[in-house]
C-alpha cells in the first residue's frame, strides 16, 4: 500500500468515525435528555447538562472533521481530541459498576476506548511517514 492510499484509507475513517459524534451531539443537542432511551422523565437540569455535552461532543466531532483535508499535519489535534474523547469513555466505563447500559452507550464505550485511540496511533503514523523530519520545538 501506498503512503497516499493509507492516508486517503485514514481520511475515509475519520469521515466515517466523525459521524457518531456529529450525530450524537446533534441529537442531543436538539432532543436534550429524551434521546436516552431508558424512558425516565428528564429534569431541566438534566436536560440542560446532556444538550451541554452534546454541544461538546458535536465540537470534537466537526474538530476532527476539519482535520481532515490534512490529516497528518494535526497530530496535536488528534492526541488532545482523543485524550478527552478517551478520558469520557473511562468516565463511562466506570458507570459499569451500576449496571449495562443501553447498546448505543456501549457502542459509544468501544469507541472511545478503542477505535478513536487506534485512529489516533494510525494519523501519527501517517504523520511521520509524510514528514519523517519535523522540526524540532524550543522549551
Amino acid at each position: 500500500m501506498t503512503a497516499a492510499s493509507e492516508r486517503r484509507l485514514l481520511q475515509i475513517a475519520v469521515a466515517l468515525g466523525g459521524i457518531v459524534p456529529v450525530g450524537a451531539g446533534l441529537l442531543g443537542v436538539i432532543a436534550g435528555a429524551s434521546m436516552v432511551p431508558d424512558g425516565v422523565p428528564a429534569g431541566i437540569s438534566l436536560d440542560s447538562h446532556v444538550r451541554y455535552l452534546s454541544g461538546l461532543l458535536l465540537a470534537m466531532g466537526l474538530l476532527f472533521w476539519a482535520s481532515i483535508p490534512h490529516v497528518e499535519a494535526h497530530t496535536g489535534r488528534f492526541r488532545l481530541l482523543t485524550l478527552i474523547v478517551f478520558v469520557g469513555g473511562v468516565a463511562r466505563l466506570f458507570g459499569l459498576m451500576k449496571g449495562l447500559p443501553s447498546v448505543p452507550m456501549l457502542f459509544g464505550l468501544v469507541m472511545e476506548l478503542v477505535v478513536t485511540p487506534l485512529i489516533c496511533l494510525w494519523q501519527a503514523r501517517i504523520a511521520r511517514i509524510n514528514n519523517p523530519d519535523p522540526p524540532h520545538h524550543q522549551g
